[in-house]
């Protein structure tokens, strides 16, 4: 016996070294990200977004090759200790697929990101730090989720079930529901926040904190920071679930999980201005889900094999992405006629640009008319758009 409780110790411990080390290499990946080559901010470019996209798809594809080593080698005994028993062949293939069913529905989070930024006005050189602080809160949330999950399937099989059900309400759901811009206004993590802090009435340069009037205060750019994390909270009750009905291994959906989601910031630069080109992406997420769902339901009678799933997701992904490459390049071309919704946009876009002409056409007037009198006008330095004042008043007068 005391052998055996020396074995189990041991275990124990290579197992917390194991969960430690992969911790560490993260925050080790967001310190040179931030710390290091983004120091100083700045605007990102489509050209920077997809270098730094290819690079975090590198290192995650590099990270699977090394799981299937892991696996197949059982490696401080993951595979045994950590992890489920499994070969390195099938674990390389669960961490693949679950990496691309995360990436796949996180672009309907990055469509709810862009909308929070344009809606507030945030400047493009803050955008990356609120991304990033926005992605560390996340990491810290989908493990703690993942590790509840974990929890709850190994305790109740029937978990599974509940799970399934899930993934099928949402996606049928999402199926007859339209897209709507979320209601920004009333989150409740941003009331509440405003409730306990004073808000300055102006950003502070990247900083989520300042001083007013002697106190603490927060900044508008910690409210955008609070959306942010709140959409991602909502988005990860959908995939968290999903990636467990591609493996219950706790170790795979949590490194898969944070690999996709490390890559989410880069990949935000880079498709946040094409997400309406994405006309099919809906329809994919809806039958992914939907797959997703049934094969859960039916994990303990019938063994889809991992292969299979990766196929169909990969599948769905470049039919839905091919389809939607050849309905932009339709409209472009005037084959086809742009949603309704887009006319309505462009329309309400040239109003807002003509009563603009308008306005600058009678500031001219009126400084001709000045001009004509002989009056003399005393030169006033015109005093600078804030647009940081746009973000508080968005938030404190949602009609004005």
């Amino acid at each position: 016996m005391p052998v055996l409780d020396h074995a189990a110790k041991g275990s124990n411990h290579v197992t917390i070294f194991i969960w430690a080390g992969f911790i560490v290499l993260v925050f080790l990946l967001l310190a040179l990200d931030l710390g290091i080559l983004n120091r100083k901010d700045h605007v990102i470019g489509t050209r920077e977004a997809l270098a730094w996209t290819a690079l975090w798809v590198t290192v995650a594809m590099l990270f699977n090759v090394a799981i299937y080593f892991m696996y197949e080698q059982h490696w401080l005994g993951i595979g045994h200790t950590l992890g489920h028993e499994t070969g390195g062949r099938r674990a390389a293939i669960d961490f693949f697929t679950g990496y691309l069913l995360e990436k796949s529905l996180s672009l309907d989070n990055i469509f709810v990101i862009a909308l929070i930024f344009n809606y507030f006005r945030v400047p493009l050189k803050y955008q990356h730090r609120v991304l990033f602080w926005g992605i560390l809160g996340a990491l810290i949330m989908r493990g703690a989720m993942i590790a509840m999950g974990a929890a709850l399937i190994e305790t109740f099989s029937w978990a599974v079930y509940l799970f399934g059900g899930f993934l099928i309400i949402t996606a049928a759901r999402m199926a007859v529901t339209s897209d709507e811009a979320p209601n920004l206004e009333e989150n409740r993590l941003v009331m509440l926040a405003t409730r306990l802090y004073p808000v300055t009435k102006d950003l502070r340069g990247h900083d989520f904190f300042a001083e007013l009037d002697g106190k603490r205060a927060i900044t508008p750019l910690f409210l955008v920071l609070l959306l942010v994390e709140s959409s991602d909270v909502a988005f990860a009750v959908d995939s968290i679930p999903a990636i467990f009905g591609v493996t219950h291994d706790p170790f795979l959906v949590f490194t898969s999980n944070i690999f996709a989601i490390l890559g989410l910031r880069s990949l935000y630069f880079v498709v946040a201005g094409l997400l309406d080109k994405f006309h099919y992406l809906k329809v994919s997420l809806v039958f992914i889900l939907g797959f997703v769902g049934v094969k859960m339901i039916l994990s303990h009678h019938v063994d889809i094999p991992s292969w299979i799933s990766l196929v169909i997701i990969g599948d769905v992904l470049i039919i839905g992405t091919l389809a939607s490459y050849i309905r932009a390049s339709q409209e472009d071309s005037g084959e086809v006629q742009p949603a309704e919704d887009d006319v309505d946009d462009e329309d309400d876009d040239d109003e807002d640009d003509y009563r603009d002409d308008e306005e600058d056409e009678e500031d001219d007037e009126d400084g001709e008319e000045d001009d004509e009198d002989g009056e003399e006008v005393e030169e006033v330095d015109a005093e600078p758009v804030n647009d940081s004042w746009t973000l508080t008043s968005r938030i404190y007068c949602p009609t004005s």
